[in-house]
């Protein structure tokens, strides 16, 4: 089984043979070098291989895309508002650094050294990040910003948060 990552979505086709805009957040300038295939969800969970013919950054969100056998305008735009994905190794090699999207996977620690577990999923909003666990069962949404960031351990792959009080009472 293989482990896909979200990544994006495409918006919008591009000139007339077929090249589509992905808007991405992977934190950086990508042109998804060494990337074989982007996987389109054409279906609610479906991941439809589409192989990368050519890949041009447009700039630290878009990248302009030519995928193979997509070669017109209108079969791009068929593809308008679909969710691209990456193998997890792809994702591992394009994301930025600093990206939020690259703390998926990390555990997320609390500073009384509570593990709420992995995080798995990186919601961005415009003044701050969500990062989506599960606690006891129940989808946890637990806010990412300068007063609630402690420090993040990238060896041991952990963040280190400091909550409000009374935020995880919530899901629980």
């Amino acid at each position: 089984m293989n482990d896909y990552i979200h990544i994006g979505k495409i918006v919008a086709a591009f000139g007339v043979k077929g090249e589509i805009i992905l808007t991405h957040s992977l934190g950086k300038k990508s042109s998804f070098t060494g990337v074989k295939a982007l996987f389109v969800e054409e279906v609610k969970g479906s991941y439809i291989p589409y192989f990368v013919e050519t890949a041009k950054a447009k700039d630290q969100v878009e990248t302009i895309v030519k995928l193979e056998g997509v070669n017109t305008k209108e079969a791009a735009a068929r593809l308008n508002t679909k969710p691209v994905w990456l193998l997890d190794a792809d994702f591992r090699n394009q994301a930025g650094k600093d990206a939020p999207i690259s703390l998926l996977g990390y555990e997320l620690i609390t500073d009384e050294d509570e593990n709420l577990g992995p995080i798995l999923e990186v919601i961005e909003q415009p003044h701050q990040v969500l990062l989506q666990v599960l606690l006891e069962g129940k989808e946890a949404l637990i806010p990412l910003h300068q007063e609630t960031l402690d420090k993040i351990d990238r060896k041991a792959k952990k963040v280190f948060v400091s909550l409000p009080d009374g935020l995880l009472d919530v899901y629980r």
